[in-house]
């Protein structure tokens, strides 16, 4: 079932301390009609999560000053936001300890956009409209 994005859109927290990778994302969710609010580091994200009303959080693992791991470890988020790990840890052991510390979804990168379509989608099925 594909949700049309436009009339769902979902607000979505990017953190990735990639500046072309977090362009290249924030670009590609605003076009689908998301709202996209972004952190570059550990910190800055663990500053602005809090603040935002968000259905899904996108987060590298490498980060310049600590993990996505510890990110989700030390803020508390809603348990029905949809939170995506991305990374280039594609060990058995990499994706469980996202699992473990509350990630949904471990995305190996480079990954395909059609991947986090189908996240989007599900995250936008259950969620209530924005409208």
């Amino acid at each position: 079932m594909n949700i049309d994005p436009k009339a769902h859109s979902l607000r979505i927290f990017v953190v990735e301390n990639h500046t072309d990778t977090l362009l290249a994302l924030r670009q590609y969710l605003e076009s689908l009609g998301h709202k996209v609010t972004t952190a570059r580091t550990l910190k800055e994200a663990i500053e602005k999560i809090p603040r935002e009303n968000i259905n899904v959080l996108l987060s590298d693992i490498a980060l310049s000053d600590g993990s996505g791991w510890e990110l989700l470890q030390r803020i508390t988020l809603s348990p029905n936001i949809f939170a995506v790990a991305m990374s280039g840890f594609c060990t058995t052991a990499d994706i469980e300890r996202s699992y473990q510390v509350g990630f949904w979804y471990h995305l190996i990168k480079p990954f395909k956009v059609i991947e986090i379509d189908k996240i989007l989608e599900e995250a936008a099925r259950a969620t209530p409209s924005n409208k």
